[in-house]
């Protein structure tokens, strides 16, 4: 296949434009970075150019483009998150109905974020509830919930009649690259910090790098259309999810972080609190439905893997 990768620079498009290489596929990424060629093409992420040409005719479209949520949410960082997710899916859309061959199937970059902060059951497609106006949360995370709206509404309402459209409702994404969620995550238990936070009974939703990459392939060659949760079958509360993290690295000393340590931490490390306050407990209701199953479906195991994996890249 031919596939075209908006956006896919980042730590979760290398990770699928390596993968994808490695079976044999064509992949082109758009990005707005300098030095194009053959198979890295610029773009702005807003506007129609010489870009489109390489929808034309491809297999498959997976727009990954976005601002990173690991910033401090300011009014300013929020608008610029909601402009980028909003203005490249319209991009993205203009230049699929514009095709001559338009691609049979875009997927779409979304977020586990669009459900509630919720303790006391998972969500899925089915009957998880959109999140906005939970009592007892901070005001400004409902903005969150309004990108992720925005983002998938950006998407369903592109003209794209010949193009089956799936938006990728993604939980954290595991893998032992630098810089990512699971490097920053093993970075805190190396050094003894991955206790509870804020007493830690927030879930985490996550999935395994190896299964999301063929939760993608999945889908490319499926018939799903619409949000899907891109996530393991088993969030955890965070405290739990921690300890299993430090047992696969070996060590038992984790310490606590209380709410106002976290949010001084998060200050000094330009970063919000959502991204470790808010509870994620998401299912993956039609993945499973459709017959996908999960080479890593509990955290323990696939922790240990990517332990295992991160110290063989670094020896």
């Amino acid at each position: 296949m031919k596939v075209v990768i908006p956006g896919g620079t980042g730590q979760v498009g290398g990770v699928l434009a390596r993968s994808l290489r490695a079976r044999g596929h064509r992949v082109v990424v758009l990005s707005r970075r300098t030095g194009a060629g053959p198979d890295l093409v610029q773009w702005d992420g807003r506007s129609q150019g010489s870009w489109a040409a390489e929808l034309d005719g491809a297999d498959a479209v997976i727009n990954l483009a976005g601002r990173s949520v690991n910033c401090r949410y300011s009014e300013q960082n929020l608008q610029q998150m909601m402009a980028s997710r909003v203005d490249s899916t319209r991009a993205v859309g203009e230049a699929i109905a514009a095709a001559d061959k338009p691609p049979p199937v875009w997927l779409q970059m979304s977020t586990a974020t669009i459900y509630a902060h919720r303790l006391d059951a998972p969500h899925d497609e089915a009957t998880g509830i959109i999140g906005g106006d939970e009592p007892d949360v901070p005001g400004y995370w409902g903005f969150s919930v309004e990108i992720a709206k925005a983002w998938e509404q950006a998407q369903a309402s592109a003209d794209t009649p010949e193009t089956r459209k799936v938006a990728l409702r993604t939980a954290m994404v595991m893998s032992p690259e630098r810089g990512g969620v699971f490097d920053t995550l093993l970075g805190l238990t190396r050094w003894w910090l991955g206790g509870a936070i804020a007493g830690g009974r927030q879930y985490v939703s996550w999935i395994h790098d190896l299964d999301f990459v063929r939760a993608v392939l999945f889908l490319l060659e499926g018939s799903l259309e619409g949000p899907v949760n891109l996530a393991a079958p088993h969030p955890l509360p965070q405290r739990v999810f921690m300890a299993a993290l430090r047992k696969a690295w070996g060590t038992r000393i984790g310490l606590p972080a209380s709410k106002w340590m976290v949010e001084i931490g998060a200050f000094f490390l330009r970063t919000d609190t959502e991204l470790l306050l808010k509870s994620r407990r998401v299912i993956p209701g039609r993945l499973q439905e459709a017959g996908f199953h999960f080479e890593h479906p509990e955290w323990g195991e696939a922790a240990r893997d990517l332990v295992l994996r991160w110290r063989e890249r670094r020896s």
